[in-house]
């Protein structure tokens, strides 16, 4: 038996609820339901809540620190609960891919994202799986300005899929790996 860490990123407070960038907090929050895990508690500078899923322990993670400091409440569960890198999976938004596309990854860089930065800066590395959820570019304005807006009624009208999408492919990510993840999902969307 093996323990997986799930993280999703966002921002706490009721501000920030309806925000693009607090979908990585939604996608954790479907699979607590759908996993029927036990309320969440606070711990590791976030809110964390732990199932049994196929035979192995997940934790389920929403670091409370802000988006920029989201690796410290990550650092924090991965030594508690003895997380190796390979077995996190960070849900987080993703500029560069439009609006209903969900994509995983194994690696890579931060492409400028704040969360990722901080998740590499302390976690010790870039090999954690990353469930990259599509919130496209803005028309116009900056993306600082986009990331902290709220789904537009089109968006909200899709967003239940999305969520369930993005949720199907960390399910399959961490009971039978990435890259079947990806080769069943990624035609989804």
């Amino acid at each position: 038996m093996s323990t997986h860490l799930i993280a999703g990123l966002g921002n706490p407070g009721p501000k920030y609820v309806g925000n693009r960038h607090n979908v990585g907090f939604m996608v954790v929050d479907e699979l607590a339901r759908r996993w029927g895990a036990p309320g969440f508690r606070d711990k590791f500078k976030g809110e964390f809540t732990k199932v049994a899923v196929g035979g192995d322990d997940v934790v389920l993670l929403k670091p409370m620190t802000f988006m920029n400091l989201s690796g410290e409440s990550v650092q924090a569960a991965m030594r508690f609960f003895k997380v190796p890198l390979g077995q996190i999976v960070c849900v987080h938004d993703e500029l560069d891919l439009d609006f209903g596309v969900v994509r995983i990854k194994v690696g890579g860089g931060t492409a400028g994202h704040n969360g990722l930065r901080s998740m590499l800066e302390h976690c010790g590395g870039a090999d954690f799986v990353r469930c990259r959820m599509g919130i496209g570019r803005p028309q116009r304005g900056r993306p600082e300005q986009h990331v902290l807006s709220d789904f537009n009624s089109l968006e909200r009208a899709e967003l239940v899929g999305v969520l369930d999408l993005g949720a199907d492919m960390v399910e399959t990510a961490i009971r039978e790996g990435a890259r079947q993840a990806m080769n069943r999902h990624h035609s989804r969307s």
